[in-house]
């Protein structure tokens, strides 16, 4: 954030506890044994969610304060995630062990650091507060996404199939997806990455130029009508459709349909528990392996980045983003680009690496995405469970090419 988009302390202040509320309002519902559980490595606890995001105002907001004192030093080991450079951390695969602190002092840990970030903001006018605070926000803002994806995650590991919530279930008016279509998109020389407007994490920068050559773009997201096609076509079975560590992921883990599909293929598993699946809505919880064999399928492939953000920068930030409960991914409707933001997350054919002059933030912020750069994958636009003032056109999501839990789906591209 530049001085230009500082905003006051008493609107940052605003934005904190609306930001902060919001996170627990999603944790609403949920019991102190369904906020203990990580059914997975790559998964972690809701209350480790509310520690963590707690932790990182803790860190980089209030441990310059010398005013400040912690709540218990102990749990900077117990809710640090991957910041070598200020300590070692606990495991990350056993999250779920820590049954102590309990949920009720995790909750009052929040309220410490709340009640001292918002008197610092009120009080302190350092230049360079706000542009933590807003990144600690933009980090929050990413485990809500988390925390839903992983309570899913959890969900479906129980035999009973509980349901996050019943009103996640809303859907649209069940009427057909529009046709789909592609359309020519824009060739030539373009910039893409943060201009410097609005808030950015330090791997949209810098603003750099690309040239796209000829190609055109789906109008839609694929659908679940149509990833089923794929998968009665014997799209699990051809290897010659797979990368080969896609194939041998798909021999190893026994992958036969996308994450959460019964075996049926008429239902799958969502926040709001087994509900017939709408065969005009997105696919989603597909891994880049999938998505890039699915594209082959179609004869077709999937877009770069920078096709996508060029898309992407000319059209608002609307569609079924996280408002005030998640809806699942909705059936496309309206003519042009559709569904560029929310529904799902769309893999990119880009690897995440950094763009020419890249430069991350400095000490120990630094950690935050650039050593992330290696053997992970691009994913563009934001889903039903992405806040909806979170996301951006040169927004860059990033997860390993097997990853399949979060709300990931595709977008086809061809060469023209």
């Amino acid at each position: 954030m530049t001085a230009l988009h500082r905003p006051a302390g008493d609107v940052l202040a605003g934005r904190y506890r609306r930001v902060r509320e919001r996170t627990l309002q999603l944790c609403e519902g949920l019991s102190a044994e369904d906020m203990m559980v990580q059914s997975m490595p790559d998964a972690s606890p809701a209350k480790w969610h509310l520690a963590h995001t707690t932790w990182f105002f803790e860190q980089f907001v209030l441990g310059c304060d010398l005013r400040y004192r912690p709540r218990d030093p102990a749990w900077h080991f117990l809710f640090n995630s991957y910041y070598q450079s200020v300590g070692p951390m606990h495991a990350r695969p056993q999250r779920g062990l820590l049954s102590r602190p309990a949920l009720a002092d995790v909750l009052a840990y929040r309220r410490h650091v709340d009640e001292a970030v918002s008197e610092r903001l009120l009080r302190d006018r350092d230049e360079a507060l706000a542009p933590l605070v807003e990144l600690g926000l933009q980090h929050e803002q990413q485990h809500q996404e988390l925390l839903l994806t992983d309570i899913q995650h959890a969900f479906w590991c129980n035999p009973l199939s509980p349901a996050y919530r019943s009103r996640a279930s809303q859907a649209g008016a069940g009427s057909g997806p529009a046709p789909l279509e592609f359309l020519p998109g824009r060739e030539g020389v373009f910039e893409i990455g943060s201009a410097g407007e609005r808030f950015a994490f330090d791997n949209e920068t810098p603003r750099h130029r690309v040239l796209l050559a000829p190609h055109m773009l789906a109008n839609r997201l694929v659908t679940n009508e149509e990833f089923a096609a794929f998968v009665h076509d014997g799209g699990y079975r051809e290897p010659t459709l797979w990368l080969s560590d896609g194939w041998a992921t798909v021999q190893r883990e026994g992958w036969q349909r996308p994450l959460y599909w019964q075996p049926d293929l008429a239902s799958a598993f969502g926040l709001a528990g087994v509900q017939a699946l709408d065969p005009a809505a997105p696919v989603c919880h597909l891994s880049y392996y999938e998505a890039d064999a699915f594209a082959r399928w179609a004869d077709a492939r999937l877009p770069t980045e920078a096709e996508w953000e060029v898309a992407a920068a000319a059209l608002p930030v609307e569609g079924n983003l996280l408002d005030e409960a998640p809806r699942p991914p909705q059936a496309a409707s309206g003519a042009g680009l559709l569904q560029l933001y929310g529904d799902t997350w769309e893999w990119t054919a880009s690897p995440y690496v950094s763009y020419p002059g890249f430069r991350p933030l400095p000490g120990s912020l630094g950690e935050y995405n650039g050593k992330f750069m290696s053997g992970q994958w691009v994913l563009r636009g934001g889903s039903c469970a992405t806040p909806r003032d979170h996301v951006r056109a040169s927004y860059r999501n990033f997860f390993p090419p097997q990853a399949r839990w979060q709300f990931a789906g595709l977008r086809l591209a061809r060469d023209r």
